[in-house]
């Protein structure tokens, strides 16, 4: 007699049996989240299926590609042209002083499989330009902002709502931090918050005035959780919210980011039709205004 589906559910399974083809070794690795309800074998299987960019292996990109590595997201591409310097170790945790020198990409790699071998990792040691960002950004489907200046930020919302890519942004300055999501046609973007970059030395950067370690790896942390729920498909993304973080009182904050229907990246009539129509040289504002 042929056994029904409902017997074969309710029969206990075998020793190394499962039904999403794990192997034994991948259930010990990930058995902390696969027993989480909104991740099980199928989200999990979703994770190994998944690409993550990470543009900048510093501070806000070392602790989000560590985490998305152990997460088990399949695929994840670090980019970034600089080589480490003694000077990044309080907060690039990704790197170490064995890998002074080296490329940030290459020794993002080694890290990464280092700490699980299974993630197939893309190195592009290319500086985010607006001839490349469209071609660069292809193909994936999800982006952290890890980048440190305003431009490259810029760049990277307005390349992502015309590909319509999801991406994580975030910054930080001193002791403090914050992050959003960006869902290209389903909330604001980055450019809803700060509609073109502020002049030069208006804002000092993390080298002038500082940045205490931690606060990126907060901050990097979180735009981790926010690629992993995405892909999954668990729990409210920080869309049309902008999460704050200041280190020194130890406090989170909130506020509503809305959509601007004027925003010439994401608004009702969308000004940004092409990159080479905004000048990313300074305040990355949109020429044909």
């Amino acid at each position: 007699m042929r056994e029904s589906a409902e017997t074969r559910n309710r029969r206990p399974r075998r020793s190394g049996e499962n039904p999403f083809g794990l192997t034994q070794d991948q259930i010990i690795r990930y058995s902390r989240q696969l027993i989480l309800k909104e991740v099980g074998g199928k989200g999990q299987k979703k994770l190994f299926s998944s690409k993550v960019l990470v543009v900048g292996a510093g501070g806000l990109g070392s602790p989000a590609a560590l985490y998305l590595a152990a997460a088990g997201v399949g695929k994840i591409g670090v980019m970034d042209s600089d080589k480490v310097d003694l000077s990044n170790l309080q907060r690039q945790v990704i790197h170490s002083t064995r890998t002074i020198g080296r490329p940030k990409a290459e020794s993002a790699k080694d890290a990464i499989q280092a700490l699980n071998p299974e993630v197939d990792v893309v190195t592009i040691e290319e500086r985010l330009e607006p001839e490349n960002a469209l071609d660069l950004l292809k193909g994936w489907d999800f982006v952290i902002d890890g980048s440190d200046n305003f431009r490259t930020k810029f760049l990277i919302n307005d390349a992502c709502v015309l590909k319509g890519i999801p991406f994580s942004h975030a910054g930080v300055l001193r002791f403090i931090g914050m992050t959003t999501t960006v869902i290209p046609r389903q909330g604001p973007c980055y450019r809803c918050l700060i509609r073109e970059a502020p002049p030069p030395g208006a804002v000092p950067t993390c080298q002038e005035a500082g940045v205490l370690g931690t606060v990126p790896g907060v901050m990097g942390t979180i735009q981790a959780t926010e690629a992993i729920k995405f892909i999954i498909g668990a729990g409210n993304l920080l869309v049309g919210r902008v999460l704050y973080f200041d280190a020194l009182s130890m406090r989170f904050d909130q506020f509503e980011l809305r959509r601007n229907p004027k925003c010439p990246s994401c608004g009702d009539r969308p000004i940004i039709k092409d990159l080479s129509q905004v000048d990313y040289g300074t305040v990355c504002r949109v020429r044909s205004e």
